[in-house]
């Protein structure tokens, strides 16, 4: 009997939910995961550029959105643009797993997680994948984009194989900023990674409907080549934010050091500013690094005790100028990054909870989450805090009207950022 796709909207003036799977291919691509931060933002570039993008997801009040034209979460020029392919009808989301048998080309976004003991757990991936394999079909390439631990590639093509399915797997690494999808999508080189040439071209394909270049490796070398980018700029954040203490703990301006060293001279310009170093990915593959590494990856693991060390340092540091067991502090902005609604990691929580041990009471808002029930207006902050810390530099920030002292570690503000 025909397998059917449920709970879909229309397209090219066709009833999915009529259409069986045996006939041609619906859909161009199908992106599991594709609600999410990754997943959405490629899924309506691709309809964008006039592929028939399906998308799976588990969460249904996100498909509901997608479904009715709004974004589950902010990402900056994307709501016009998913507007437009919904209305062309070239993009459809549903919570039923059987769409992925419906497109030549699957794009999954899960990725390889780390446990509360910063270990990753390599099968995740394969675990989550063998739940759908009775979706899959012979011929189709599989697209692995988010962040594995390496040897996971290798892990898929294996479970495939011994299923008897003929399925081309490629590992593609997402590459953009949260955010900045809109743009990087088509502006960035793709690396595409498979086991044949036959494998990458086929992957290269799909993608040149978004940027001309294309750089091909071997799927380790794609897995790394992906751990390596956010662990370096892991990394930098953490020489950034150990001179930011250097300086400080010296009585002297971080931020006023680091433009003149950097001015006119470019051996130094990508030196960043100090601030939080959080977000879904940084911390967690620098973490898979290690692991990968036999935990031998020194540097790795001094960048994170610097990173995650930064909200308790800042807090030591007011204890050394307030009384702040008499003071109610707020804390302004809890997303990860500026402009951001995306609290995953943030280290702007691990600021509230020690605070929450030293300070008289914590108070939190930011404009942008909406995920947290326990966040109050910025007008009750600051009319009963005593004192403020920038915990997300949010640009309502920067030039905000308050008599408060206001610790500012990411210098928005242009007043210097000592503590």
């Amino acid at each position: 009997m025909a397998r059917k796709v449920t709970g879909m909207t229309s397209l090219d003036d066709r009833t999915v939910l009529d259409l069986p799977l045996e006939d041609a291919p619906i859909f161009d691509v199908v992106v599991v995961g594709g609600c999410g931060h990754v997943g959405l933002p490629l899924a309506i570039a691709f309809a964008e550029r006039g592929l028939k993008v399906g998308i799976h997801d588990i969460n249904e009040a996100a498909v509901k959105l997608v479904e009715s034209g709004e974004l589950p979460f902010q990402e900056e020029g994307a709501a016009p643009v998913l507007q437009r392919v919904l209305e062309a009808g070239r993009l459809a989301a549903s919570t039923d797993p059987a769409i992925i048998s419906s497109a030549d080309v699957v794009v999954v976004v899960i990725g390889t997680p780390v446990d509360e003991h910063l270990n990753p757990n390599p099968h995740a991936v394969t675990r989550a994948l063998a739940e759908a394999t009775r979706h899959f079909r012979d011929g189709q390439l599989l697209v692995l984009r988010s962040t594995v631990y390496p040897g996971v590639t290798r892990g898929v093509e294996r479970m495939f194989r011994d299923l008897g399915l003929a399925i081309d797997v490629a590992f593609c690494p997402e590459r953009i900023a949260e955010g900045k999808a809109m743009t990087e999508l088509f502006t960035l080189p793709q690396i595409v990674s498979g086991r044949t040439q036959a494998v990458r071209d086929r992957a290269a394909t799909l993608f040149r409907t978004l940027t001309d270049t294309i750089v091909e490796l071997e799927p380790e070398e794609a897995e790394l080549a992906k751990l390596f980018t956010n662990t370096w700029r892991y990394i930098k954040f953490a020489a950034a934010n150990q001179f930011y203490e250097m300086a400080n703990d010296h009585d002297l301006d971080f931020d006023r050091i680091r433009n003149a060293l950097a001015h006119d001279y470019p051996r130094a310009a990508d030196m960043p500013g100090a601030g939080f170093a959080a977000g879904p990915c940084l911390l967690k593959d620098t973490m898979q690094l290690a692991a990968f590494t036999d935990n031998s990856f020194v540097l790795g693991h001094a960048a994170m005790l610097v990173n995650e060390g930064l909200p308790l340092y800042v807090v030591s540091q007011l204890e050394k100028q307030h009384d702040l067991a008499n003071l109610r502090v707020g804390v302004l902005g809890m997303a990860f990054k500026g402009e951001s609604d995306d609290i995953r990691s943030s280290l702007s929580y691990k600021l509230k909870r020690i605070l929450e041990f030293r300070a008289r009471e914590v108070l939190c808002t930011d404009p942008y989450v909406t995920v947290d029930e326990n966040l109050v207006p910025l007008e009750r902050v600051l009319a009963e805090c005593d004192l403020l810390v920038l915990g997300a530099p949010h640009e309502v920030y920067r030039d905000l009207e308050t008599r408060l002292p206001v610790v500012d570690v990411w210098n928005l503000r242009g007043q210097g950022s000592a503590v």
